[in-house]
Formats: C-alpha cells, structure tokens, sequence
C-alpha cells in the first residue's frame, strides 16, 4: 500500500490509501485532506493500522509538529481510529468537533482535552478559514458534522458522495449516479425527516469543490450536485414510506 498526494484546490491535499480488499473487486479508498496555512489542519485522520502511512504523506507537506488541528466528520475508526496517535505526533495540535461529539465521545477518547465547536463557527487558520457544520445523522451517525473551507469554496463534505474504486483524486463528471450506486451496496445513509433540509442547506454555499473521504473528489457546481443527490433521497425516502 501507499498513501499518494495530490493538490485539489489552493493548499488543499487530498492524502489517499487504496485499499483493493475492501468493496472487491473495485476496492476502496481512504482520503484525508490537509490544509495548509499558519495553523495546518487535516480532515480525517484514520485508522489506526494506516497511521504510519498517512502521517509520512502528512510530512511530505508539512512537519507534523506545525499540525495545529485535527478533525473528522464522526465518530468511526476510519474517521479517528488513529486519533491519539496523531496528538502524540503533533504535541501543539488540538482536536476540533462539534460540541455534541466532544460531549458524547471526545471528551473520554481523547488523551487531550478536545475543542468543542458551534454550528457555523470559523477556524481561522492564517490563510484558510474553515467554517463548522453541524449535519446530525447526515450520512449518519448523531454528531455528524463537515467543514467549509470559505476562501477556496471546499466542502468537506464526509462520506457524502462515497464512491468504489480508485478514481483521479479530482474530476468534473457527475458524481450522483456513482454515489447511488454506493449506497446500494452500503445503506450508510440515514434516510430522516432533516436529510434532505441538511443537504440543501450544504448546496446553498455553493461550493466549488467538494472533497469526499471514499473516491474522487469533485470541482465545479457543487451546489448542483448536492441537490441532485438530496432529490435521489428524497425519491428513496417517498418509495419507502409509500411501501
């Protein structure tokens, strides 16, 4: 395995590690995404076993003492298995989440105390500023949350978007179909009265590049492709209650 690196948008790396055993024979991959700045920040951190991997790629761009932030979309091994291992490696680095997921989870897990964030409150990193979302339950999970890079327009948007395969690490093409067809497989999405409300409001920031944690990432109308896959939903949502 490796862990290959490729700039998405203006300081932003999307650090990848296929993985041909899961989802065969397609295989799948594990993204993160570092950006850069006077406080660096990466986005997902990962598991625990990929840690050595990852963090060697996270160095290639930037020490990982200058790490200032670490953070994730919810709480799963892929998202922060590796958690504690990243605040031992980066000893000025803070873990950064929503103050639901610090209150249920974050403040026994992690070896230090963790910053706790408000539903649209800004991380300025000294040439990024990163906006905090609460999404609960969009994919899943209660304290789901993403991230909004406001000066490039990026959305970390999680696992939204979950693609199989191994794709170019940034493409134009519509992304809908190929999300659909992940959710078949996977059922990782939490089909709730608030889902289609969440990924609206996602769409209304018109975001020009959104950065996904399973296969490609995308750059155009992001807002677009967001309501597309919230009228997919809401399509799923109206079969289900309807049988």
């Amino acid at each position: 395995m490796e862990t290959t690196i490729a700039e998405i948008s203006d300081g932003f790396y999307r650090l990848s590690t296929y993985l041909p055993e899961v989802a065969a024979p397609a295989g799948f991959t594990m993204n993160q995404f570092l950006l850069t700045g006077e406080e660096p920040l990466l986005f997902h951190l990962g598991h625990r076993e990929l840690f050595g991997l990852v963090s060697e790629a996270v160095a290639r761009v930037v020490p990982l003492e200058r790490l200032r932030w670490l953070t994730f979309g919810h709480v799963e091994a892929d998202e922060c298995g590796s958690m504690n291992q990243w605040l031992a490696a980066a000893p000025h680095a803070e873990v950064a989440h929503g103050a639901l997921g610090c209150m249920v989870s974050l403040n026994d897990m992690a070896d230090r105390a963790p910053r706790p964030l408000a539903d649209d409150e800004v991380l300025d990193l000294g040439g990024k500023r990163v906006r905090h979302l609460d999404t609960p339950h969009v994919p899943h999970n209660w304290e789901s949350r993403m991230l909004y890079e406001e000066t490039t327009g990026t959305l970390l948007c999680g696992d939204v978007f979950t693609q199989v395969g191994k794709g170019a690490p940034v493409v134009t093409d519509d992304l809908v179909e190929q999300a659909m067809l992940a959710e078949d497989a996977f059922m990782q999405t939490s089909l709730g009265p608030h889902t289609i409300s969440t990924l609206h409001r996602l769409a209304d920031l018109e975001p020009r590049t959104l950065a996904v944690m399973h296969g490609s990432s995308f750059t155009g109308d992001g807002g677009t492709a967001l309501r597309a896959l919230a009228e997919s939903y809401r399509s799923r949502l109206l079969a289900s209650v309807a049988g």
